[in-house]
């Protein structure tokens, strides 16, 4: 690092402890459009683009016909990572059981604690379990759809608490959109449902991503929405809310983000590769009436995101390494943006770092992280670290020697993590082979300093690199090899070293999202940890039973086993599920509340207890619509 490069560090290290904001906002920002009008004479201009490239496609497809049964091209090689050139001028809950990226920035799940219940959302339903004054009590459940609609076609996915409010997200194939109920829970784990709300979007699912976010009693979403500049009216697939009602029909949608809270950069569209809004919509829940606001980017399709504690980061990505990346305010001021190059893996390959910087690990190409495209992408890695001040007016580019380039090539399935002063990313190997006589290659876990990007160390494992988790300020990678997991941990002080390995024989993860693992820190450098698992031969699968939550302790990097609370051997209740049935994100946690120790296994809620070094089973209970224990 050169000495000018860190008295700027330096000052921004001193300078973001006074005023964070001011050291980080930009040069300049984005312009919305100035009227609708405006914004209609571009979308025309759009319009007309399209229809004459159309025209063009169909005069090719006819001249050429005899020639389409040929094969494809072979695709091209990877574009070198360089950045664009630049155009000429013109508090938290007390207690919390969700595994978040961002201290500070909830993310929608499966579970949450509210006061001495745990709220659970399952197969189309909330559920309470009073846990409590040491009690394990099913106490109501309720549909998590409006009361009278038709569940049919929509799918709820996502949780989230505010005060005695309870916020689920789905997504509508039916009604138009993200579908937003919003219930009441009282202190006594009463359910009442309160309103539905739809928002305008695309279909937000992402098999590493969660759609929505709790930031300081604000909920915010990111949303994508394709523009069909081919139709009439291309403001008919703009950012807007409703709030449901049996009679409800599509004109009750009302706009939320005018003209003048909507972006674009120089940038003009690829022709025939479609133009998307890519929103952040945030709504205030402090009153019943739910009010949100939103604000758009223009961009091509692609696009990863990830959100801080003050703003939303969008990178967007079209024919490989042409990218931009938006930095979306969430106090509503101007987004900014910046031309780069590359694409992230997933919303881990983010860090906003107290000294005023974005950092960024890519790969040379990717197609972002919708569905399962986040397992996807290829090409040479490098590490982007750009201070946030020069974010603009999106006419700029990262600099050249923002990129530092990374060894290791960006396969299927990489796993990538920021823990403490470390980047580390590896990949999963093939954890399709389960031969315990078939030995895999040792898989390098790459570790770089991100402030610096100085050496890079590679540390070996004889295990892939499926999953990569804080243990405070160190970190523990898990991974398979052969039919056995092995949980490694990695010291990550002056220099990043393996320090132990637990080895669980015949076992697999049962969990790969992110919420399925927690680590609880009890004093420092000491705690528990709780994962899913199940036999070698039970690969993870959408409606898969859970087996088990396994948990460990760890003690100094040193790892012992608790042992595991296991579900119940036999068939799932019927519980007559009318809606989003699959459980998509997962159906197994390890949670940790007031010195107790659960596992939530489908529909049993497992208790357990620390006995002579082991975890021991108390009781259990079943908290399914048909239990007789609920109320």
């Amino acid at each position: 690092m050169s000495s000018a490069l860190k008295i700027t560090l330096i000052l921004s290290l001193l300078l973001s402890a006074g005023s964070h904001a001011a050291g980080t906002a930009p040069r300049k920002t984005l312009a919305p459009f100035a009227s609708e009008q405006a914004l209609s004479s571009y979308l025309q201009q759009l319009q007309a683009r399209q229809a004459a490239l159309l025209r063009e496609q169909q005069k090719l497809q006819r001249a050429t016909a005899q020639y389409m049964a040929t094969a494809p091209a072979p695709p091209p090689a990877a574009a070198p990572m360089v950045a664009k050139a630049a155009p000429a001028a013109s508090a938290e809950a007390a207690e919390s059981v969700t595994n978040v990226q961002t201290a500070g920035v909830d993310e929608g799940g499966i579970v949450k604690l509210h006061g001495k219940h745990l709220v659970m959302l399952r197969r189309g339903k909330l559920f309470t379990v009073q846990v409590g004054g040491n009690a394990l009590q099913p106490i109501a459940s309720l549909d998590a759809f409006a009361p009278g609609s038709d569940p049919s076609g929509s799918w709820y996915d996502e949780m989230l608490i505010d005060g005695d409010t309870v916020v689920v997200i789905g997504y509508s194939y039916s009604r138009g959109g993200t579908e937003i109920g919003l219930f009441d829970v009282n202190a006594e784990g009463k359910l009442a449902y309160r309103a539905t709300y739809h928002l305008r979007s695309n279909d937000y699912y992402s098999s590493r991503n969660y759609a929505s976010r709790l930031v300081g009693g604000k909920l915010v979403f990111y949303s994508p929405l394709s523009l069909n500049l081919r139709r009439g009216d291309p403001f008919g697939s703009f950012p807007a809310l409703r709030r449901w009602h049996p009679d409800a029909v599509p004109s009750d949608f009302k706009r939320i983000a005018p003209a003048t809270r909507i972006y674009r950069t120089d940038d003009e569209p690829e022709p025939g590769f479609g133009l998307t809004l890519h929103t952040v919509t945030v709504c205030d829940l402090a009153q019943r009436d739910m009010r949100c606001e939103a604000t758009a980017v223009m961009g091509p399709q692609g696009r990863v995101f990830y959100v801080s504690g003050e703003s939303v980061f969008v990178w967007t990505t079209r024919r490989g390494s042409d990218s931009g990346v938006f930095r979306i305010p969430l106090d509503g001021s101007a987004p900014s943006a910046l031309k780069v190059a590359g694409a992230p893996v997933d919303q881990f390959s983010f860090l906003e770092s107290v000294d005023g910087h974005l950092n960024v690990l890519l790969r040379a190409e990717g197609q972002g992280d919708a569905m399962w495209d986040g397992a996807r992408g290829r090409g040479d890695m490098a590490l982007l670290r750009v201070p946030l001040a020069t974010f603009s007016d999106g006419r700029d580019s990262a600099p050249a020697g923002s990129y530092h380039p990374l060894p290791g090539g960006g396969g299927y399935g990489l796993q990538n993590r920021f823990v403490g002063p470390y980047l580390l990313y590896g990949n999963p190997g093939n954890p399709g082979r389960r031969k315990a006589d078939q030995a895999w290659p040792r898989q390098p876990l790459y570790a770089v300093r991100w402030a610096d990007a100085g050496s890079v160390q590679a540390l070996s494992l004889p295990h892939g690199v499926e999953r990569i988790e804080a243990l405070g300020n160190d970190a523990l990678v898990i991974g398979a090899q052969g039919r056995d997991l092995h949980f490694s941990t990695i010291g990550l002080a002056g220099q990043a070293a393996v320090a132990t390995r637990y080895i669980r024989a015949d076992a697999a993860q049962g969990e790969s999202r992110s919420h399925g693992f927690f680590y609880k820190p009890q004093t420092a450098g000491e705690g528990l940890i709780g994962l899913p698992i199940l036999g070698a031969d039970e690969r993870p699968g959408l409606n898969k039973p859970a087996a088990s939550v396994l948990y460990l302790r760890n003690s100094g990097l040193q790892l012992t086993e608790l042992g595991a609370l296991a579900a119940r051997p036999g068939p799932a209740p019927d519980d007559g599920c009318r809606a989003s049935c699959i459980d998509w994100y997962g159906n197994a946690r390890p949670l940790f509340l007031q010195g107790r120790v659960f596992a939530l296994l489908g529909y049993e809620l497992v208790e357990g207890a620390l006995k002579e070094g082991q975890i021991r089973e108390v009781r259990r209970v079943s908290y399914a619509p048909n239990a007789s224990s609920l109320r």
